[in-house]
């Protein structure tokens, strides 16, 4: 059993960081959550922020939109064209896919500086392509509302967990470089 555990110990080390690391920051995120009950920003601040950022990502494109908050449930309606098209609700707000993208980060961690740059730029990119993605979602569902179960459930999750599938491999194989210039 300890040559098996000597042998596996860089993947133990990492499936335990991993794990670690987003236990850790979902439970953060929930306590962010359940003090964010009795803000001003409706459901929360983040999500908030969204959905005003898609809103005017909409009009960029030509669009009328509009944000109003949900009367039965905590999201915020958009409208686009005075037609309501989709609901944004905390999960369309990138942070949990942000916390598995940081988690699996740390857990395949580099130098200290690069690791943290990578980080934030990737968390950036993915907030930003999260607001084209709901941006481009809600046109879609203006101009072809049949098409509701593809976009929503095929495609677009496609786009915003592909992408953070390509910085994990981008990551993976720039620290595999890394190492083999080191060893």
């Amino acid at each position: 059993m300890k040559a098996l555990l000597l042998k596996y110990k860089s993947v133990i080390k990492f499936i335990l960081t991993f794990l670690s690391v987003y236990m850790v920051l979902t439970i953060a995120y929930k306590l962010y959550l359940d003090m964010s009950e009795d803000s001003i920003y409706y459901p929360d601040y983040i999500t908030n922020l969204v959905a005003r950022q898609s809103q005017l990502l909409i009009e960029t494109f030509g669009y009328d939109a509009q944000i109003i908050p949900h009367e039965e449930e905590p999201s915020m309606k958009l409208l686009v064209n005075s037609k309501f098209v989709a609901r944004v609700v905390e999960g369309c707000n990138s942070v949990s896919v942000i916390i598995l993208f940081l988690s699996f980060i740390v857990a395949f961690a580099g130098k200290f500086r690069m690791t943290f740059f990578y980080i934030l730029s990737g968390s950036v990119l993915i907030y930003t392509i999260n607001l084209i993605r709901i941006a481009i979602l809600s046109i879609g569902l203006y101009n072809y509302p049949w098409r509701r179960d593809l976009l929503h459930t095929v495609i677009f999750p496609l786009i915003i967990y592909g992408m953070v599938f390509l910085l994990w491999m981008f990551w993976v194989n720039r620290f595999s470089k890394n190492i083999k210039k080191h060893a």
